[in-house]
Parts: structure tokens; sequence; C-alpha cells
């Protein structure tokens, strides 16, 4: 009975973990939109950049030639992708192909890779908008320090003309950013963390709900769940191969 009571034990404590981490796993983890309202100008540097919020969409009117910064949080275990438009003035007032591109850097000012995305995209004399984005790499709670994978903290991006007419230096553009992220989930969680890296002598860029703690992860769970099943399989090989191995009595003699 004793050993039966046990197997059972061991089967629901497995069941139990494997039902519960998916859960996890699969929670997003997007920080809610800020009640402030978005910003409508941008910065001109690092230290002057615009802090919106993921979900949020930041706006400015700009000059053709200028360099916009704005700035976002983003905590470890997100995807983020970031999103831009330029929107340009009438065909005529313009003299030829510009080329825009968007930037991503962490907080420590790192220029990210994008995964998928056009962040570089010319824009001919007729057309009306273009559209750029950059998928980053998963955000990590620490890292090594000869990686170049983003930490948690702030984020930079930076819209800019790289390559203008000398004729279309000044003329006006209209310009959208928003950045959307989803939780990577537990094949990429990580238990520990550094502190979240905001640069002092920047704007001040933090999720509404505040930083999540990283002492914790789907990773426990999965690692409890492989525990009980261990335990089960001892158990079940026990229970199967009681008795067998032993000498038989042998009966007393007449």
């Amino acid at each position: 009975m004793f050993t039966r009571a046990l197997l059972t034990g061991a089967v629901l404590a497995g069941v139990a973990g494997l039902t519960a981490a998916p859960a996890l796993a699969d929670d997003s983890a997007s920080p809610s939109p800020s009640a402030s309202a978005a910003p409508t100008e941008a910065g001109t540097s690092f230290r002057t950049a615009a802090v919106f919020q993921q979900g949020q969409q930041a706006t400015a009117d700009a000059s053709t030639g200028d360099y916009l910064y704005w700035a976002f949080p983003a905590d470890a275990g997100q995807n983020v992708t970031v999103h831009a438009s330029v929107t340009f003035p009438q065909a005529y007032q313009r003299h030829g192909t510009s080329t825009w591109q968007l930037d991503v850097y962490d907080g420590l000012r790192r220029r990210q890779p994008c995964t998928y995305g056009t962040n570089t995209r010319p824009a001919p004399d007729d057309t009306p908008q273009i559209q750029l984005t950059c998928r980053l790499r998963t955000v990590e709670a620490y890292t090594s320090a000869w990686s170049n994978d983003p930490l948690r903290g702030a984020f930079y991006v930076r819209l800019t003309a790289v390559d203008v007419p000398s004729g279309d230096l000044g003329l006006p553009v209209s310009t959208s950013v928003t950045a959307t992220s989803v939780k990577a989930g537990a094949s990429a969680a990580v238990d520990g963390s550094v502190t979240p890296v905001v640069s002092r002598y920047g704007p001040d860029v933090s999720p509404t709900d505040g930083w999540a703690g990283t002492w914790w992860s789907a990773r426990w769970l999965w690692t409890a769940a492989g525990g009980a099943l261990a335990a089960l399989a001892a158990i079940g090989g026990y229970a199967l191969t009681r008795g067998h191995g032993r000498f038989r009595r042998v009966p007393p003699g007449v």
C-alpha cells in the first residue's frame, strides 16, 4: 500500500508540473501602455531621446536630414519588434531618391542587429510613405562581457536619412515609431539578472508596471517535473522487480 500511494503521488506531481510549465511559457510580458500621452516630438541625441512605452505610437514632425531619437523599456525574455514610418511632402517638392534607416541600440548604446525586417529602405521621389521594421534578438537578463546580446533596460531608436539629394535637405516629413514584444518562452528563460541598463545621463526609462524579477523562470517547473518523473521511474522499476533475484527458501528436510 505504501508503494502504491507513493507511486500515485509521483504521477500526480509529474502531471501537474508538465501542465503548469507551458502556461507560464506562453504568458505575454509586453508592458501595458502608459497612461500618459505618447510623445509628439523626438530627441536629437541619446540624452534627449523622447520616451514612450511599448504599444504606444510616438510621432514627430521633422526636417529631412535630422537625427530623430526615441527610447523605450524592454525586459528580459522579450522579442521586440520596432516599426517606423516616414511620410513625405508632395512629390513635386522632391528632387530624387532618399534612403532612410532605422537603428536600435540597447542601454549600453550598442547597435543591435535585426533578425528580420527591412531597416533600410530607399524612397523614390514619387513615394508618399515608407515603412521600416527591425526585429531584435531576445532581450537577455545578463550576458557575457564579450557578447553583443541586448540587455534589459532602455532601448534607443534612431531614425534618419542616410542618403539625401542636396536639394531635399530640410524638407518637412512626418514620422512615427512603435515597439511591441512577445514573450520568448521557457527556451530563452534564465535565472538571475543584472540591474536594468538605464543611463543616469539619459531620460528616465522604465515600464509603467516596473521591471520584472528574473530569479524565477519556467525552468524551475521543468526541473521539478523531470525530478518527479525520474522518481516515478525508480519507484516503478523497484515495484516491477520486487522479489526477483532472491534466494528461494529451501524447505526443511523431512
